[in-house]
């Protein structure tokens, strides 16, 4: 009879699916692999992106290259390791949207020919991320942690609280992985717990730590909103579009810490 695997060898083999299915980073090849329900840890992976960005700034910075030029590198490592996953979804998103009729906006977003609005979504994603990088001069390894941790929470919470608006597709099996608020809950509490690192490093920064909270939280749950708004519901592409936003503009807000 074969030995089940205990639930920490579930967890750790769940966590794989994750990486594999929302990262290219090179791992050696595990069998049997479950990716229904990849979308649960999708927070720590958030966490482990940022986490290796963090390093590779700090790699970076050894050298002494430029802050500007820094962040740039940063960006593009940061593509480089998502597979550009997100931002094709965020691109893909723009093209549907700009489409006056609503009728095809799903079958645009379908397309996979990025349209002129794609570009310019995707123009404006990198650029805001470079420019408030480039702003934000100290604890940059933690605050790229939350920034990934907090655009994956916001797809947890899109998935959950909004229909998903095709029948198959990569983002369908997330709907049945992910039912109800209480799935939420690990991911929100790893997100306060990395935003209360901050004041665990510096006692004076309960503010900052608040405001990660309140900024992360907030910007999350807009973005899926108003995709959700505008399309009546969300798609793998949208999925994408609200971890690209959530990212870009909480960035932006930390550059006023």
């Amino acid at each position: 009879m074969e030995k089940q695997p205990q639930w920490w060898q579930k967890l750790l083999l769940n966590f794989v699916a994750s990486i594999v299915f929302y990262t290219s980073i090179p791992l050696p090849y595990v069998n049997g692999l479950d990716f229904q329900a990849v979308s649960r840890l999708v927070p720590l992976v958030g966490l482990l992106i940022g986490g290796i960005l963090g390093l590779l700034d700090l790699g970076i910075n050894y050298f002494g290259i430029s802050v500007l030029t820094r962040s740039a590198l940063i960006v593009g490592l940061w593509i480089a390791i998502t597979g550009g996953l997100h931002l094709d979804g965020a691109m893909d998103t723009a093209d549907g949207l700009a489409v006056g009729n609503p009728e095809r906006r799903l079958e645009v977003m379908a397309d996979s020919a990025t349209g002129a609005f794609g570009a310019m979504a995707a123009i404006a994603i990198i650029v805001l991320k470079t420019s408030a990088l480039t702003d934000i001069g100290q604890h940059r390894w933690l605050i790229l942690m939350a920034t990934c941790g907090w655009g994956r929470w916001g797809q947890q919470l899109a998935i959950a609280c909004y229909p998903y608006l095709k029948p198959t597709g990569k983002g369908a099996f997330h709907k049945q992985a992910i039912k109800s608020y209480t799935d939420l809950l690990p991911g929100l509490l790893l997100m306060l717990a990395v935003s209360g690192l901050f004041w665990l490093i510096n006692g004076r920064r309960l503010l900052t730590s608040i405001i990660m909270v309140a900024a992360g939280s907030a910007i999350a749950t807009l973005t899926g909103a108003w995709f959700n708004h505008k399309l009546g519901g969300h798609t793998g592409d949208t999925y994408g579009a609200v971890v690209e936003w959530t990212e870009a503009l909480f960035l932006c807000i930390m550059t006023t810490l």
